[in-house]
């Protein structure tokens, strides 16, 4: 179960670092527009995924959630945003690094900021819901990037599969 998940941390972080590469091709208006998406923008739900991985680390970590809320700006600019996302990814995939399967196995609780209600479950359900979060939302910053004009890159997990030798027998 640990590969698995250290499986999807990789990829996490990939899929991030290509998305956020695709939206640098926008002009800053273009990245800001409101698109009718649930956080408006692209920059919204860029800023929504880092949000909501910081709270996940903090509660994974047993440290106090961030103050901010789940449609909160806390960067700006895209290049800020890049930089913080890429740190924020190197460190999930280095706590998930260091999960044994016993504690994947292990349960888990934590607290719905939506609505206050305590989640147990085991900790590997846990990181799948951390896991299929980015991707939802990934998924519609690849749309967004669409009708904004930009070709989106690939994000589908056989590709990083390929490129990173996980998942693949030669």
């Amino acid at each position: 179960m640990r590969a698995y998940f250290q499986m999807f941390a990789g990829y996490n972080a990939w899929a991030n670092h290509r998305l956020h590469a695709a939206c640098a091709m926008l002009d800053e208006a273009d990245y800001k527009a409101e698109r009718g998406a649930f956080f408006g923008s692209i920059h919204g739900t860029l800023n929504h995924l880092l949000v909501t991985d910081r709270m996940w680390l903090a509660r994974l970590r047993g440290e106090t959630l961030p103050p901010h809320g789940l449609d909160a700006v806390i960067f700006h600019d895209l290049a800020t945003l890049r930089e913080a996302r890429s740190h924020e990814d190197a460190a999930l995939s280095s706590h998930v690094a260091a999960l044994t399967d016993e504690q994947l196995a292990g349960v888990f609780r934590w607290t719905r900021i939506a609505d206050g209600s305590v989640v147990t479950q085991p900790m590997w359900a846990t990181l799948t819901h951390l896991f299929n979060h980015q991707t939802h939302h990934r998924g519609q910053v690849h749309g967004l990037l669409s009708q904004a004009g930009i070709d989106p890159p690939s994000l589908d997990l056989p590709v990083f599969q390929k490129a990173s030798g996980l998942g693949f027998i030669a």
